[in-house]
């Protein structure tokens, strides 16, 4: 789901490793590409977003524990999800909000050990209690943010941003130098947004609509669309405008002063992605520790500090944006919370079905009609 800003400079630099493994005392292994679990108590599977975890806190909470910690990443909420679902087993997953309530609906998550998960209490109140577990039963956030416009500001007059929220992707002014994010979901958002609907719609009369809005965009704007590439790209200022994730746009904006990040008073998406554990874990108590150390301040601090998205622990994100911090200011850090035209996407199948489909003629230029 996420864009992970180091990703495309550590493609160049030839030092990304898919699987890597962290052996205590050792330079790691690579994933073997199985997930038998030996059933050892000292070992924790961990299945997470690719470049998602700070550069130390594995090493650290390995060392701490006495422990090994197998690391696989999944690039998205599905491919984490047809894993799962054909019997392989790990100790910690990081799913994203509408998929963590999918998986609630089959039965595939165990309740936390709040005894053992005594971190709770530094969470930011902005991401307890999301609808998709109301009551933390069964996810602790990890990462949150939101879908937002980064924009360059010598080139956008904010007042379009501000009368015009998600249409001005229409406004002609701007043809040829928009950025789209490549997903539907997010596409969609846009859309459902700009026409006043939720973006957890399944009336078919909305659907329709929002297709329209996007086929008019795609036939008349010709927008790029991306995925990894929109951050170096924004921050060389190729395009205008770009659809992002507020980690990846406080990245930009930390690399580029000309460039700032709006979120449409139509509303938006509030994300998050957030650890659980599966029923079939081999090492729920190693889990559960685990899921505790990463809600730390230090663990916390590493993570945000190399990845880029907002922590879930209150204290480190308020130390991050502030004075001295290594976001200090940056208006895309912070999510905007509590905004009552804001949401978080809900598992949805008949909707998923029929987004998917559309999204595929939007991109191919077919009429609202064809």
């Amino acid at each position: 789901m996420k864009l992970k800003h180091r990703i495309v400079s550590l493609l160049c630099a030839g030092t990304l490793l898919t699987g890597l493994l962290s052996g205590c005392g050792g330079p790691g292994t690579e994933f073997d590409g199985t997930n038998k679990s030996s059933g050892s108590s000292d070992t924790l599977r961990l299945y997470i977003w690719g470049e998602y975890t700070g550069d130390e806190i594995i090493e650290n909470f390995e060392e701490e524990y006495g422990c090994r910690v197998i690391m696989e990443t999944f690039d998205s909420n599905e491919m984490m999800y047809t894993k799962l679902s054909s019997g392989d087993s790990y100790d910690v997953l990081v799913p994203s909000d509408y998929m963590i309530e999918r998986l609630l609906k089959e039965n595939y998550l165990q309740p936390l050990d709040r005894e053992v998960i005594t971190n709770f209490d530094l969470l930011d109140p902005a991401v307890v209690g999301l609808p998709y577990d109301p009551d933390n039963t069964y996810s602790i956030p990890y990462f949150w943010g939101t879908v937002g416009m980064v924009y360059n500001k010598n080139n956008v007059d904010y007042a379009d941003l501000e009368n015009q929220g998600w249409n001005i992707l229409a406004n002609p002014k701007y043809e040829n130098k928009l950025y789209l994010y490549d997903s539907e979901r997010d596409s969609f958002m846009m859309a459902f947004k700009a026409l006043g609907y939720s973006m957890n719609t399944d009336s078919e009369e909305e659907i329709n609509a929002a297709y329209e809005w996007l086929c008019n965009i795609n036939n008349t704007m010709h927008p790029v669309y991306v995925t990894d590439e929109i951050i170096d790209n924004m921050i060389n200022g190729t395009k205008d405008i770009g659809i992002v994730y507020s980690g990846d746009a406080a990245y930009i904006l930390s690399e580029n002063p000309d460039m700032g990040y709006y979120c449409p008073s139509e509303g938006t998406n509030v994300w998050s992605d957030a650890m659980v554990i599966p029923k079939n874990a081999p090492n729920p108590d190693l889990a559960n520790e685990f899921i505790n150390y990463v809600l730390s301040y230090d663990a916390s601090y590493d993570n945000t500090e190399e990845v880029g998205y907002t922590s879930s622990n209150a204290e480190v994100a308020a130390d991050v944006y502030g004075e001295g911090g290594i976001y200090e200011g940056n208006e895309a850090y912070v999510p905007r919370s509590d905004y009552d035209k804001d949401e978080v996407f809900r598992d949805n199948e008949y909707l998923r079905q029929r987004l998917s489909e559309l999204w595929i003629k939007v991109k191919a230029g077919s009429t609202a009609n064809g």
